[in-house]
């Protein structure tokens, strides 16, 4: 494994978190109302995508429990459909998907021993 695999990694399960953590004391109304939080929250889902897209394919192909593909498509969607980013996907992203990649991702960091 290279180092820089970890590096990322890691910076996916930050920005997971940070994603999480700016979603949890929200509504979905609060979301709606909030310009900001949606560019913010479309932001870190593609951070997310950008960092899984740096990480080498062999320690993909030893990790196949991360659902690699759909975290780096949903990079790609927000990126290169940014003028039609559907938000409805960005919420359930960050509530449904993001915790369960955030344990995944702890499991791999977690110091061995």
């Amino acid at each position: 494994m290279r180092r820089d695999d970890l590096v990322y990694v890691r910076h996916m399960l930050d920005t997971c978190e940070l994603a999480i953590a700016k979603l949890s004391t929200k509504s979905r109304g609060d979301y709606d109302a909030d310009d900001t939080l949606r560019l913010a929250l479309a932001h870190l889902v593609q951070t997310v995508g950008e960092a899984a897209y740096r990480i080498s394919s062999p320690f993909k192909d030893r990790n196949p429990e991360i659902p690699w593909a759909q975290v780096i498509g949903m990079r790609h969607r927000i990126v290169h459909d940014y003028l039609d980013v559907d938000y409805d996907i960005v919420w359930d992203v960050v509530r449904l998907h993001l915790p369960p990649l955030a344990g995944q991702l702890r499991s791999i960091t977690a110091p061995s021993g």
